[in-house]
């Protein structure tokens, strides 16, 4: 049961600094729907969604009012889809009507987004990965609510250098696709290595093979609290500034944890775990960029911000695990640039730079997110872009990710418009010098010598 006193320990935080649960995610397993009759099949899926799912929404905003905390969003993350629709998919149009029946769930429950749209494919692709991955620029584009990844490489299998290939041309094409709205399909699909399976965060949340038939799992996020906290550490020093991370993100962790224990009680299904992830939002103050500049940066991305980034992340990560026994997900600090208005103002004023980002994913929670680059950029730079992301996730043994934006008809230094919590981004230069031959050359990168540990 919810505690009250903690709740309200937690008001000025909410009132004044942005503090709230990003999401209440629902996985849901769809193995028992698998069938070769592709209508039976997708009116299967509909039905196990809008049944687990029917008290996602108005249970969290039953939990809102109640205890004055902003739920953001409810979500809803299904078993890859490429596993599902294998029996019965035999062309990408047949994936397209499993992305249309998930769009429409989604619709009838009322929820922000679904993902799972997903293939899985580190190390080979079976046929039906890739039906479903050469289905995804036409999914995207006639579905609101659907999001989809495919996760290119492990540390256990090294990198699969045909998908990410195929993936640099996906993305140009689901550009092409939503290009009248500034192809924003982009910004509903991310790859990754090293994804994991109980991720409550879009794009890239699916429900994976090893997890139960339904888990609830919670997103918190605070970066605005965050910000405040360190407003007092002016001038100490970083064992006094870790101290202070780390005691605020348990406080935001407490409130996450409290709230998903209510909603895995009021709608039974177990609790899964907590991501601790420092999610930003276009809001002024609620941004990750702003706690660099409290830690003494002028601007993100200026030098000593990677140094930032690694302790935020640490410690944000030793204050949550003492807020909850089960912290999955993600778990640390997002850096997506449209996202974040910090982010935003660090691009426009030249302090951040492509390169300097991946050089800070070594250290954050995922990789270069919610990007805009020219929308004349090649397929290849795309997909070296997502190699040198995806060695990264490799060779540190961490997840990483890419969710880049071509848009179609805009270069260096124009704004794009994506609306709501996705907000807008600048224009980003990239690096125009060929790696077509090295991306063409196909095949696997093997994986790094630590991953036979056993």
């Amino acid at each position: 049961m919810i505690n009250i006193n903690e709740v309200l320990e937690t008001n000025n935080m909410i009132e004044k600094e942005n503090l709230d649960v990003r999401t209440i995610t629902i996985g849901i397993s769809l193995l028992e729907c698998i069938d070769s009759d592709l209508d039976a099949l997708n009116e299967k899926i509909y039905n196990r969604i809008t049944t687990v799912a029917k008290n996602l929404v108005p249970t969290g905003q039953a939990i809102e009012r109640e205890y004055g905390i902003p739920i953001v969003n409810k979500r809803i993350s299904v078993t890859p889809i490429a596993l599902v629709g294998g029996a019965a998919c035999k062309k990408p149009e047949d994936f397209v009507t499993i992305a249309k029946t998930l769009d429409r769930a989604a619709k009838t429950l009322g929820i922000n987004f679904i993902g799972g749209y997903s293939a899985l494919v580190s190390k080979g692709m079976t046929e039906a990965d890739e039906l479903l991955i050469r289905s995804i620029p036409q999914a995207l584009a006639e579905t609101d609510f659907v999001c989809s990844s495919v996760n290119l490489g492990s540390t256990k299998t090294g990198l699969n250098m045909d998908a990410v290939k195929m993936m640099g041309e996906i993305i140009l094409q689901a550009a092409e696709y939503t290009k009248e709205n500034d192809s924003i399909g982009c910004a509903k699909l991310v790859v990754f290595c090293n994804a994991p399976d109980d991720n409550p965060f879009m794009a890239g949340a699916f429900h994976g093979v090893t997890e139960a038939d339904a888990i609830i799992n919670v997103g918190v996020s605070g970066p605005g609290v965050m910000r405040k906290a360190l407003e007092a550490e002016h001038g100490t020093d970083f064992g006094s500034l870790c101290e202070t991370v780390k005691k605020t993100a348990f406080k935001i962790t407490r409130v996450g944890q409290l709230v998903a224990r209510e909603a895995s009680r009021r709608l039974n299904i177990p609790f899964g775990i907590i991501d601790l992830s420092l999610a930003p939002t276009p809001a002024i103050g609620d941004s990750i960029a702003d706690i660099f500049e409290e830690m003494g940066l002028e601007r993100a991305g200026a030098p000593g911000t990677t140094a930032a980034l690694a302790l935020l992340n640490d410690q944000v990560k030793k204050g949550g695990v003492m807020a909850s026994s089960y912290v999955g997900g993600l778990s640390g600090a997002f850096i997506p640039v449209s996202e974040d208005q910090g982010m935003i103002n660090a691009v426009v004023d030249g302090a951040l730079t492509l390169e300097k980002l991946e050089a800070m994913t070594c250290v954050c929670s995922v990789g270069l997110d919610m990007i805009a680059i020219p929308g004349d950029t090649k397929a290849t730079t795309i997909s070296g872009i997502i190699a040198d992301e995806m060695a990264i996730g490799m060779v540190n043994q961490k997840t990483t990710a890419v969710r880049l934006i071509p848009v179609i008809g805009k270069k260096v230094g124009d704004t794009v418009e994506f609306g709501g919590l996705l907000g807008y981004a600048p224009v980003m230069p990239v690096n125009s010098f060929d790696c077509s031959a090295f991306i063409n050359r196909g095949g696997r990168i093997p994986a790094p010598i630590h991953s036979f540990k056993n």
